[in-house]
């Protein structure tokens, strides 16, 4: 009787065993779950610890689960693929609000906390099992991934062609239970093993060390290349040139990150229409039809005539960080931006009247800015 009882237990277990795994490896794109349009993406990135913790944290996914995909093994175990024979790669399904958050912005995170280059595996964990491949589950999918990568190669971020394979998605197995949330479960052995992978040493080597604060996207980065390409180039005078063409205020200011007085400098409160650019290379940089009083006592503009000019970096040289504004090609200081602006953009661009040269609207075109003009078409 015991027997029988064990065996039909045996058998219950193994049912729900299977349901559980099938339940899991679901491959509807789009599903109504709480109101949300649940779609799936299936991406290799090396160890699946460090993939869905990274994945997981970012807004509109609503969970990760680490597995394996790629091989004809059935119920494949951790031993089995880590053997690297079979087949099967560790990968992590993510399911995503598609009304939240798009495909490409999941293979933008998916793609700033990976090495896509090599195709040996993954910072310590080598073998074709540690490779990174993106699992396409639609000709939709697969287009975009392509796209995606070609337009990250143009920018040639990380100084070598992506190697991450586009495979089409089969079949997903789910991992083993202590392998899900391991970031969470195990914070010790997790952190431990992140720091000695190296993963995050590459990857502030690609992306620099302020990545977690500041994150800039892939595709923020690209439209940026893009519009830097579509402008005029200025070039930077040498040093000694740059010292006798300004003044000792003008220098202190663009040479080395210096800060005039706020309301006594030429022009915080300027009325004039015009615009303002670069004291050292002429690139232009702010409309006085973006200018605005912001009581702080220098030049405040809501946002750049054109952002190609403009380079923001983080400035931690005060108590608290900063984001410093700078000129593209002459690599002036210029000031700061913070978010405490007016509408549109809810930006205050705060800048030095020592780092610029106005040019009022009827000697613009004089001096070779009437492209410009168009600013100021009511």
């Amino acid at each position: 009787m015991k027997v029988k009882f064990k065996s039909a237990l045996l058998s219950l277990a193994l049912i729900a065993t299977t349901a559980s795994f099938f339940g899991i490896a679901d491959n509807h794109l789009s599903k109504s779950h709480a109101g949300k349009e649940i779609e799936i993406a299936t991406l290799a990135g090396g160890c699946f610890w460090c993939t869905e913790s990274d994945l997981e944290k970012f807004d509109g996914v609503v969970d990760v689960v680490s597995g394996y995909s790629g091989g004809d093994l059935e119920y494949p175990t951790y031993k089995q693929v880590s053997s690297g024979k079979s087949g099967h790669i560790e990968v992590v399904e993510v399911k995503y609000d598609s009304s939240v958050v798009s495909y490409e912005q999941i293979l933008d995170q998916f793609f700033r906390h990976i090495d896509p280059t090599d195709d040996k595996g993954s910072f310590v964990d080598r073998g074709p099992q540690y490779r990174p491949a993106i699992f396409y589950h639609n000709e939709q999918q697969k287009h975009i991934a392509q796209q995606f990568i070609a337009e990250i190669d143009q920018l040639g971020i990380y100084k070598k062609p992506l190697k991450t394979e586009l495979i089409e998605f089969e079949k997903f197995w789910p991992a083993e239970d202590y392998h899900q949330d391991y970031y969470k479960r195990n914070k010790v052995r997790y952190n431990y093993y992140r720091y000695a992978s190296g993963r995050d040493q590459y990857l502030d080597n690609i992306f620099g060390d302020d990545r977690q604060d500041n994150p800039v996207t892939l595709r923020q980065m690209i439209d940026e290349q893009k519009q830097v390409r579509d402008i005029k180039p200025y070039g930077k005078p040498s040093d000694e040139v740059i010292k006798a063409n300004l003044s000792e205020l003008q220098y202190y200011v663009t040479q080395e990150e210096g800060t005039e007085r706020a309301f006594s400098n030429e022009y915080w409160d300027n009325k004039q229409a015009g615009i303002y650019v670069d004291i050292v290379s002429g690139e232009p940089l702010f409309s006085s039809t973006d200018k605005y009083k912001s009581g702080t006592g220098w030049p405040s503009f809501t946002k750049p005539i054109h952002s190609g000019y403009i380079v923001k970096k983080t400035d931690n040289h005060l108590l608290y960080q900063r984001t410093e504004v700078r000129s593209r090609f002459a690599d002036s200081h210029l000031g700061h931006v913070f978010k405490d602006g007016p509408a549109p953009t809810g930006l205050r661009y705060c800048m030095n009247s020592a780092a610029m040269r106005f040019i009022p609207k009827e000697k613009m075109a004089e001096q070779g800015y009437q492209d410009y003009l168009y600013l100021f078409d009511s």
